[in-house]
């Protein structure tokens, strides 16, 4: 809970203010019940008009100022809970930011997805929906209780026969109710698993006429969130109907006690009337009071899935970093193993050393699966290697920050990614103040100026979600020209010409020398025309080095290269 109250502070004044409402108006509420006594006891029984309608408006004013009380306590309590979840979404998504790809596939992107949505929803409403029946149930509930006992003493004993039940019902719904909710936020999770899958393999789907397959796949998650949505909420539900069996019980008892009473002369109708306004008013503060339990143990369900992002440490952390920066570019693997669970049986790595010089190409080779991308994305430390050291500049690269270790090095990935926005906004991930001179520039080394003219509105283009309106090709060219803007230490190019013909993929390599002759420069790639001309090749097979050489040494001492280049040759003749 601590954690939670950090994200409250902000909000503190608002909560006092709509506490300070709930009390008041509930203080006046309850006096409400005393004037009415007195009306029935004095002003009706003495016929005094005057003494009735002084009373009466007592009773209007009384209510007036509850209802003005109670709107401000809406508006207070809705600014507190829409503040709070704001704050937790924040704070978790800032917490994301910090994790590395590891700490990313613990949880999976859709169970992330739902814990800054639905999660923090359900924690918004409890907020929300619970402080005022939170605050305002208690102080009624004593206070009518005090009231009731000094109207009546004997009869007023009801209560204690009436609390322990309703506790007792309250006790066993939660006991019971608390580990479904958690069975419902992961049913959530899975709907959004397989919404989230459907929708960016969309075109796979409708290619494979899968659709059929798909609805099946969504019908049975969706059909075991629908069950523990029923579990849940038919359980949570039994609150109310037992606790009106009690209510009414309790109310049956008071009148057949009370109306002996009366009929006796120990007790007037009056009291009876005012008394039984007191009782209503504690058997709806006890049911109000379980419903906000019922609704703080879904919150505390959905919090305790919130805290897992941020009580989750970093795998990759800045505790070793210096104020070292990069200069040059070299780097140098030194028997490096990588596996991506401490408890795997077998790496996906292994001892790998290798050397590149600063401003050197060096092209990357090797069958599907052979771990080609990993080795990459351990440079920027997207992943830590798990034995061994990585050196950029002869500094191993944990002495650098995250930060600069990335602003050093620009990646254009296997899976390229264009966010929401225009293709200007795009580029400018590269480069923030770019000037339109250097997106020329960048645009012309990666061959974006061919086809840019061509989009409806130039740099202003909007750009769809994964830029869905432009070709695979265009979409790694844009890649490129934005890894170009930002003029790296380190230039890696993780199969991202695959789309691209021979002609254009050789006029980028060509741009690329000229322009950053001082950048070192990685490049996997499946065809040997795209790393010929590096300056050594590296061939990995089964996540070890195979060989390392040149195209021509290669070619003449290295099996698996020398079959690779006469496959593809074989293919461009008959192509």
């Amino acid at each position: 809970m601590n954690d939670f109250l950090i994200y409250t502070k902000k909000y503190k004044k608002q909560f006092i203010l709509a506490v300070l409402c709930i009390v008041i108006e509930t203080v006046f509420e309850l006096i409400i019940p005393m004037v009415m006594a007195d009306i029935i006891d004095v002003g009706i029984v003495n016929g005094d008009k005057d003494y009735i309608l002084r009373k009466g408006a007592q009773m209007v004013f009384l209510a007036v100022i509850s209802l003005l009380l109670g709107h401000a306590c809406a508006k207070y309590t809705a600014r507190c809970g829409s503040g709070i979840a704001a704050q937790i979404r924040a704070g978790a998504f800032q917490k994301m930011q910090t994790f590395s790809f590891a700490n990313t596939d613990k949880f999976s992107t859709p169970s992330l997805v739902t814990r800054l949505t639905s999660d923090v929803t359900t924690i918004q409403n409890s907020i929300t929906n619970g402080i005022r029946p939170g605050f305002r149930s208690p102080i009624m509930m004593l206070t009518a209780i005090v009231v009731s006992f000094r109207l009546n003493a004997e009869l007023a004993f009801v209560f204690l026969i009436a609390a322990p039940i309703l506790a007792f019902i309250l006790f066993l719904i939660i006991k019971n109710v608390r580990p479904l909710y958690g069975n419902m936020q992961g049913a959530i999770d899975s709907v959004n698993k397989i919404i989230q899958e459907n929708l960016i393999a969309i075109r796979v789907v409708k290619a494979y006429v899968r659709g059929d397959h798909e609805i099946k796949k969504f019908q049975e998650v969706n059909d075991n969130l629908q069950s523990s949505a029923k579990k849940s909420f038919t359980l949570a539900s039994m609150n109310m109907p037992a606790l009106q069996f009690v209510m009414y019980a309790t109310i049956i008892s008071i009148l057949w006690f009370g109306g002996n009473l009366v009929m006796v002369g120990n007790m007037k109708v009056g009291a009876l009337t005012s008394f039984l306004s007191y009782v209503l008013q504690v058997l709806n503060s006890l049911m109000m009071f379980s419903n906000v339990f019922l609704l703080l143990t879904r919150s505390m369900t959905s919090w305790n899935r919130i805290s897992e992002i941020f009580h989750e440490v970093p795998v990759i952390q800045d505790d070793r970093a210096t104020d070292l920066t990069i200069t040059k570019g070299s780097i140098r693997f030194e028997q490096v193993y990588f596996k991506y669970k401490e408890s795997a049986k077998e790496y996906v790595l292994s001892d790998i050393s290798f050397e590149i010089k600063e401003g050197q190409t060096v092209g990357i080779l090797g069958q599907t699966g052979s771990a080609k991308s990993t080795l990459v994305q351990l440079i920027p430390r997207l992943y830590e290697a798990t034995k061994g050291t990585i050196y950029i500049d002869e500094q191993p690269i944990y002495q650098y920050t995250q930060s600069h270790l990335r602003e050093s090095i620009a990646m254009v990935l296997q899976k390229n990614t264009l966010f929401s926005g225009t293709v200007k906004e795009n580029l400018y991930w590269g480069k923030e103040d770019a000037t339109t001179e250097e997106l020329n520039e960048a645009c012309k080394i990666a061959c974006v100026d061919e086809f840019i003219d061509r989009l409806d509105q130039g740099y202003d283009t909007i750009l769809g979600q994964s830029g869905v309106n432009v070709s695979g090709g265009q979409k790694q060219r844009l890649c490129i020209a934005r890894a170009i803007l930002k003029k790296p230490k380190i230039l890696i190019l993780d199969d991202s010409t695959s789309a691209l013909d021979t002609a254009t993929e050789s006029s980028i390599m060509e741009g690329l020398k000229k322009t950053l002759p001082d950048t070192t420069k990685i490049i996997i790639s499946q065809r040997i025309s795209s790393v010929s001309h590096a300056d050594q090749i590296i061939i990995l097979e089964d996540g070890k080095i195979n060989a390392i050489g040149t195209h021509e040494t290669l070619l003449l001492d290295n099996e698996i290269y020398r079959d690779i280049y006469e496959s593809q040759q074989k293919g461009e003749q008959t192509a």
